[in-house]
């Protein structure tokens, strides 16, 4: 009788590209940028690759523990970095297939962009914490483990946290086919020069953010309130008109906007909630932020 061998072991390097997408989908949660989420999975590549993987009982377990610490202390110090940015501050945007399928409703919630650009309200121990038991459903006490607090503080993070979110947020959006409708009767609307019919698609409450980051001409502070909202996307119609749009799947896979203004390209999200209405409108035109979701030709 012959017998099978055993299976070589995984290598380190093995090992750890198993887990890269989730690391990556963890870094980009915490920071808001892929940029940074990079860079933190590759410091926690090198910290994998010099450590003692005898002692590593559970290898998900320790990256996500550094990739969580390393974000926290880049989100603290990003803070003050983004402050001084010039003009409103938004998350960058990511293709929809970047980190894999996200199979629950809380892991796709948590990627939207909507939820991102709330999350920066967070306290980077909040949006820790918050992160790793919403989409990631981690034991209290083992967030409290990676975080550096007691289990009870960690509830009251948790729970501060999703107080500071609860006002901006809703867990369950439109499909993507009702979005995607949306956004198509409000486009032509822009595009025909009908938008003042379709005041009805926007809340009372509409806001408009633009990130230039002081690279492309954008406006500097929010534009806030339906009648405001109309009146600058009016002007900016009739002083630039509109290039070639497409609709992108974007974050959670919601439809978001490419398209070019003044020669320069913009992604376009919205925060429509359950009632029909844009809530919010994200214009990204900084350039270095486009690099995660253009387009393929």
């Amino acid at each position: 009788m012959t017998t099978t061998p055993p299976a070589a072991p995984e290598s380190a390097d093995a090992v750890f590209e198993g887990y890269r997408p989730l690391l990556l989908g963890l870094g980009y949660r915490l920071l808001g940028s892929m940029w940074d989420a990079e860079d933190v999975v590759q410091e926690a590549y090198l910290r994998w690759s010099a450590a003692d993987r005898a002692e590593i009982r559970v290898p998900r377990a320790f990256l996500v523990t550094v990739v969580t610490r390393l974000a926290l202390d880049q989100l603290r110090s990003a803070r003050v970095t983004r402050e001084a940015y010039t003009g409103p501050w938004l998350p960058e945007p990511v293709a929809s297939d970047a980190f894999g399928p996200a199979q629950t409703a809380e892991l796709r919630d948590s990627l939207a962009y909507a939820t991102l650009h709330l999350m920066e309200r967070l306290t980077p121990p909040e949006r820790a914490v918050f992160v790793l038991r919403e989409a990631f459903e981690l034991p209290y006490d083992e967030i409290a483990a990676i975080v550096g607090v007691t289990s009870a503080n960690c509830r009251q993070l948790y729970s501060r946290a999703a107080r500071h979110l609860a006002a901006g947020r809703e867990r369950f959006h439109p499909d993507a086919d009702a979005h995607g409708e949306l956004l198509r009767r409000f486009l032509d609307a822009a595009q025909h020069g009908h938008l003042t019919a379709q005041t009805d698609l926007l809340s009372e409450d509409v806001v408009v953010w633009n990130d230039g980051g002081g690279k492309v001409r954008a406006a500097l502070r929010p534009i806030e309130g339906r009648a405001k909202v109309l009146a600058f996307l009016m002007g900016l119609l009739a002083r630039y008109g509109l290039g070639a749009m497409r609709l992108v799947g974007v974050n959670d896979g919601s439809p978001a906007v490419w398209t070019e203004v003044d020669g320069g390209r913009q992604l376009v999200a919205f925060d429509i909630r359950g009632d029909g209405l844009i809530h919010g409108i994200f214009a990204v035109l900084n350039p270095d932020k486009l690099t995660h979701v253009a387009p393929r030709s």
